[in-house]
């Protein structure tokens, strides 16, 4: 059985290719992916099969072995990267060449599309632009401590840069073959190319200062999957986005299953001791009630303020995603007002960025614009309670940050008490919800609270809470 790697000092390297594969697993299932014995045996025989030499051809043939989910490639490329590639020693910058020469040939490598004149420039200007603490200036990379401070930034080369202002720039050098938004599109997929190059190549550089073990660990970004809502960037949330229907699917499956399974119900106890007559008395075939089929209801209550409009976003898309599991479905959002928004969702369509931004504009769920969940409360309950009833499912999405305004647990009670579950999903840690103006503490005691920062925790709470 593989077992997590033994911690080792910097400077010792693994002896053999089994011993970097098994702390490559073990670095894996650190960062959430569930890679077991199998899957690690399946991964050594494909480097068997494919060899060393091609490192593209080895890194998708043990992706193919040791992924299982959608979101995790990313960190898989990264710790690959770190574990299966070797950063070459960098070399003297020319003296002679300035920032905006070196941006001219960037300019120019893009616009050809020429892969290794972008990775050469990458690793020039890595050396160049992005050495701090006494590494670069054209200075061999030579063994630190963790604390002497030195290392290579793909922050400070990409600063330094600019590339954000070279977009027109190679969409003109690019020719006139295609349409000038196709080139815009392609110009801005490059650029994000030449990033992660920058990117690779400083992680590679400091895992040589400061070893593999402690890089892989402190950094790696996290899988989509892993990645907290409140915190995400625009990219991550653009893949989550793309997470959706997947996400969905799989948990409709789940669902259905879970419905089968519950579709005869408890003991009748007379039936069953009627026909034991037949085996003298012996309960050897007990008869179950059969229970009634149908789907509930499900109201979504969701706050769009800004603090949290990623989190709303993404599960109010994976719930409408999942209405067919649902005899209906109804969508409300608030800030501090409350109004009805299922018309702004498509079943099938896919999700666009701009949803929450739409909703806001062409909807009555803001007034002043700062979030109050006692006035939103207590307008759902004056205007949309029949919405709830013993069939119905509550979910209430949001950070319970109430910018010290009256919670009014009485609404919050109406609504719990009317309806057959209520639950709500928390987009902050635990830790937090007893912190400054949020008022979570306050409302779990009347309603169950779940924290909800991620796609993970999402999937696996809406997974368990959504009634069979």
């Amino acid at each position: 059985m593989v077992t997590s790697p033994a911690r080792r000092s910097p400077e010792q390297p693994a002896s053999t290719m089994t011993d970097r594969l098994v702390e490559f697993v073990g670095l894996l299932r650190e960062h959430g992916i569930s890679a077991g014995p199998s899957e690690t045996i399946d991964a050594a025989e494909a480097m068997l099969a494919l060899g060393l030499s091609d490192r593209n051809r080895l890194r998708s043939g043990m992706a193919a072995c040791l992924l299982r989910h959608n979101g995790q490639r990313a960190v898989f490329d990264q710790l690959f990267d770190l574990y299966f590639r070797t950063a070459e020693q960098p070399a003297t910058p020319s003296t002679s060449e300035s920032i905006d020469d070196l941006r001219d040939r960037l300019v120019d490598a893009l616009a050809r599309d020429d892969r290794a004149a972008v990775t050469e420039l990458a690793r020039q200007a890595l050396t160049a632009l992005g050495g701090y603490g006494g590494v670069g200036a054209g200075e061999p990379s030579r063994p630190v401590t963790t604390a002497s401070g030195a290392g290579w930034s793909s922050y400070l080369t990409m600063k330094s840069l600019r590339p954000e202002e070279l977009t027109d720039r190679i969409v003109q050098s690019m020719g006139t073959d295609l349409d000038t938004t196709v080139r815009a599109i392609e110009a801005d997929r490059r650029l994000r190319e030449f990033r992660t190059a920058v990117q690779t190549e400083a992680r590679l550089r400091s895992a040589q200062l400061r070893g593999t073990e402690y890089i892989a660990r402190r950094g790696v970004e996290s899988s989509t999957d892993q990645v907290d809502f409140l915190g995400a960037r625009t990219q991550d949330l653009a893949e989550m986005r793309r997470l959706v229907n997947p996400l969905a699917r799989k948990l409709a499956t789940r669902l259905a299953a879970r419905r089968r399974k519950a579709v005869r119900g408890q003991i009748d106890m007379r039936r069953t001791l009627r026909r034991s007559m037949a085996t003298g008395g012996v309960p050897i075939d007990p008869v179950l009630r059969a229970r009634k089929r149908g789907r509930p209801d499900l109201v979504v209550l969701a706050d769009l303020s800004g603090s949290v409009t990623g989190f709303a976003e993404f599960t109010l898309q994976l719930v409408q995603a999942l209405q067919d599991q649902f005899s209906r479905v109804r969508s409300f959002g608030f800030i501090d007002t409350c109004d009805e928004i299922t018309a702004h969702f498509t079943p099938g369509e896919p999700p666009t960025p701009d949803l929450a931004a739409r909703i806001i504009r062409h909807t009555n769920v803001a007034r002043f614009g700062s979030s109050n969940y006692g006035e939103a409360f207590q307008g759902f309950v004056d205007n949309y309670l029949d919405a709830l009833g013993p069939r119905t499912s509550l979910l209430i999405l949001g950070d319970a940050r109430t910018n010290r305004t009256d919670p009014n647990i009485p609404a919050l009670q109406a609504m719990s008490s009317r309806a057959k579950h209520a639950y709500w999903l928390n987009p902050e840690p635990a830790r937090s919800w007893s912190t400054g103006d949020s008022a979570a503490q306050v409302y779990a005691e009347r309603i169950t609270m779940h924290e909800c920062r991620n796609v993970r925790q999402l999937a696996e709470v809406v997974g368990r809470l959504l009634p069979a």
